[in-house]
């Protein structure tokens, strides 16, 4: 194949805005803003559960606390209606009066029973909605923290995508001015081996940075200038410039 010396520089001036395309690429794939918003999802996710089991926690136990004060008013309801008729004077038998009295006596122990149930349920639900707080608190800071590495991120690949944007335009102009059997061969080394030209310098193939035999950089100083050139070693195009000590 054969093309003039500074169509063939411009492959490296292609190459290099291609190196710049390929780093901006790996750049937006691997912002560190992505691996944060995935943790930071993660354990949004995690306190959201946690907050859930939580809530149930708490409502269960209100449910059960208006239950025990409930059963409390209950037992207090029929103490009181007992002590209500005792002191009315209406029961007049002994047998009568020293039951009556025996109730009253046991509604009022199953009242303190029971109340102390009340307080026991108390300080498990004051515990438990002090937990749905806090897990609530921590939920919603992962959330914020979340919000602002989606902004970071965001603003990242805004910039990310602008200069990839300026770089593409740079290559479709460089591409323009080489020839379509050059650039189809510098696109299918690129496609192989990730760059499809390199330079020559100091008897060195800029590509896979190996050094050239005499021989080797005999037949290049014999080529023609316009004949396209392959590294032997890793079969890129090889450019010859002024740095190329031949």
């Amino acid at each position: 194949m054969k093309a003039a010396p500074e169509i063939q520089k411009r492959l490296l001036d292609l190459a290099e805005l291609d190196s710049v395309i390929d780093r901006l690429a790996h750049r937006r794939r691997t912002l560190p803003e992505l691996a944060e918003i995935d943790e930071l999802s993660k354990r949004y996710a995690k306190l959201a559960t946690e907050v859930i089991e939580a809530e149930t926690e708490a409502g269960d136990l209100a449910r059960e606390q208006t239950k025990a004060e409930s059963d409390v008013d209950a037992v207090r309801l029929r103490a009181d209606r007992d002590q209500r008729r005792l002191d009315s004077g209406a029961v007049t038998s002994p047998k009568d009066l020293s039951g009556l009295q025996s109730e009253i006596v046991s509604l009022n122990k199953r009242q303190g029973d029971l109340e102390e149930v009340v307080l026991e349920i108390m300080e498990r639900r004051e515990a438990a909605d002090a937990k749905v707080a806090d897990l609530r608190r921590q939920r919603d800071e992962v959330a914020t923290a979340r919000t602002a590495a989606a902004d970071r991120r965001d603003a990242a690949l805004a910039e990310i995508d602008k200069e990839a944007a300026e770089a593409e335009g740079r290559r479709t102009t460089v591409a323009a001015d080489i020839p379509a059997d050059l650039l189809g061969l510098y696109q299918k080394l690129k496609g192989q081996y990730g760059v499809g030209a390199a330079m020559l310098r100091g008897g060195r193939c800029q590509g896979c940075k190996v050094a050239l035999s005499i021989a080797e950089m005999n037949q290049i100083k014999s080529a023609p200038h316009d004949e396209v050139l392959r590294c032997d070693e890793c079969r890129r195009i090889l450019v010859r410039t002024a740095e190329s000590g031949l």
